[in-house]
């Protein structure tokens, strides 16, 4: 395909991916459950081919973190407590992935950053867990483990830049609304739906991150300012 094919389908993708985004989104203000259980397993494999569209050699570990995500969507739609820790499951795939990805980005590379950034997140986390343990009962083990991959997938992602790290954070923020109703808290206005769109917004901030640290200094090279990489951010 050429460059100019490959703009057209990455931008193609980007818009299926921000559609679909709407149309759940949609769906659970409207309290549509076909709607939602139709569109939320579309959403990761949609964002996964827009990357291969945007950056043909993406980071080797994107697409494997998205559809590892896509797993976890699908499990925690089927619902039960056997599938909610399966589909936990997957998602601490994807967080490996990510870190790992970051990782080999060069997200480290500024190590006094890093760790200002990481004591941030695990005084949040030991806040969070220390708040949300009375509540989780026999969950308590494995949301403190998974919550600690979550918040390494945020403090890696703070190293590739500040929408990347906007990214991470957002995916804190939605597994921790996750983890609220776990816990037996009074649920936010639109709770679910808050859910959904931080979680739709970090994976796409992620992706995108991923896309741009991994894209070959030559392949932007005499790109007219303010372009973007394959694909409209």
């Amino acid at each position: 395909m050429t460059a100019t094919g490959r703009l057209r389908a990455a931008r193609g993708l980007l818009t299926a991916f921000a559609a679909t985004s709407a149309a759940h989104l949609g769906a659970i203000a409207a309290g549509a459950t076909a709607l939602q259980h139709a569109t939320k397993p579309a959403l990761m494999p949609l964002l996964a081919a827009w990357t291969l569209a945007a950056a043909p050699r993406a980071p080797g570990l994107l697409v494997p973190a998205l559809l590892a995500s896509t797993a976890g969507d699908v499990l925690l739609q089927v619902g039960g407590d056997t599938a909610f820790l399966a589909g936990m499951g997957a998602f601490a795939a994807a967080h490996v992935c990510y870190v790992t990805m970051f990782a080999k980005l060069g997200a480290f590379d500024d190590r006094r950053r890093g760790l200002l950034v990481a004591a941030g997140y695990a005084t949040a986390w030991a806040v969070l867990i220390t708040q949300l343990w009375p509540g989780l009962g026999g969950l308590r083990v494995p949301v403190a483990a998974y919550s600690l991959l979550l918040a390494s997938t945020a403090v890696s992602s703070a190293g590739l830049g500040l929408w990347t790290g906007v990214g991470g954070g957002l995916f804190l923020l939605s597994d921790t609304l996750i983890a609220t109703r776990l816990a037996d808290w009074t649920p936010l206005p639109g709770h679910d739906l808050w859910v959904m769109a931080t979680y739709c917004a970090a994976q796409y901030l992620l992706a995108r991150g991923a896309v741009r640290a991994g894209r070959p200094a030559a392949d932007t090279a005499g790109r007219p300012a303010g372009t973007r990489l394959g694909a409209p951010a």
